[in-house]
């Protein structure tokens, strides 16, 4: 890039995962691939691969703050992220620094359970994470069954999907993403609502069990499209679109659910290129 102070700066604040597919990792994969720099604060190490979580160690919140603290004071950031955030006392820490250093374009990834179905968010910590993070965000992006959490109602059709969409809104963030990833459809459609109107935007359903790291990875490309100037809509639109890509041609990696590919647009560049 000839002018390096152009480049957008997006901070990921997420946990670590060991198998590569998900968390800290998959984020700044996504934003390399966007073209953005990308920096990370860590709130946890997970012992993970693509079966499941078998360990997580929580980094001290006040080192967590400390490494928001330092890089927004020198660096800045055009947009950020959440990801796991897994204790009440993370949750304040985490909130406590973006208060201190307000970031406009915040995209908070209510992250509570891993795809192997492992717990990454303590029951304790969700009235923290509704009551300290919510207000902050420009976008929180939950699936269906955290957004159930977050509204406190089941979700079953387009009715109750608007209803919960307003109960979430009401907790404070700007525009709410539902991810409809888990309804049984022919193709997978999200649903954007901004306070009057509820936006969808659909692709096809990829048959893959090779999703590990999907919800990281499209809350991660949202914040990059933020942070180079899009608006809510178009910056969802973008993210799906490098999201569906990065699904169609993902890796048979591991035995359990394998990693997206974040690199996907490379090869099909490099493709057209020979």
């Amino acid at each position: 890039m000839s002018d390096p102070k152009s480049i957008p700066r997006v901070l990921t604040i997420a946990g670590s995962d060991s198998g590569g597919g998900a968390g800290i990792e998959a984020d700044l994969k996504t934003m390399t691939a966007l073209g953005c720099f990308g920096m990370a604060a860590i709130t946890a190490i997970t012992a993970q691969n693509t079966r499941g979580v078998f360990g997580i160690h929580d980094i001290p919140p006040e080192e967590v703050a400390r490494q928001i603290d330092v890089v927004l004071e020198d660096i800045g950031a055009d947009a950020a992220k959440t990801g796991m955030l897994s204790s009440t006392a993370i949750i304040r820490a985490v909130a406590q620094a973006l208060r201190r250093r307000p970031i406009e374009r915040l995209v908070v990834d209510p992250v509570m359970v891993a795809k192997s179905g492992d717990a990454l968010l303590r029951e304790d910590a969700r009235d923290a994470l509704i009551a300290e993070l919510l207000p902050l965000a420009h976008i929180v992006t939950p699936n269906l069954p955290e957004a159930e959490v977050l509204a406190g109602m089941h979700i079953s059709d387009a009715a109750s999907m608007r209803r919960a969409a307003e109960r979430i809104q009401a907790l404070g963030p700007r525009y709410v993403l539902l991810k409809g990833g888990h309804l049984e459809e022919p193709e997978a459609t999200d649903w954007l609502f901004d306070g009057d109107a509820m936006q969808s935007f659909s692709a096809p359903r990829i048959p893959t069990k090779n999703t590990h790291g999907t919800g990281c990875t499209f809350s991660a490309a949202i914040a990059c499209h933020l942070a180079s100037g899009a608006s809510a809509p178009d910056a969802v639109a973008h993210a799906k679109e490098y999201l569906s890509g990065a699904i169609r041609h993902s890796f048979p990696l591991g035995t359990g659910h394998g990693p997206l590919n974040h690199m996907w647009k490379f090869e099909n560049d490099a493709d057209s290129a020979g």
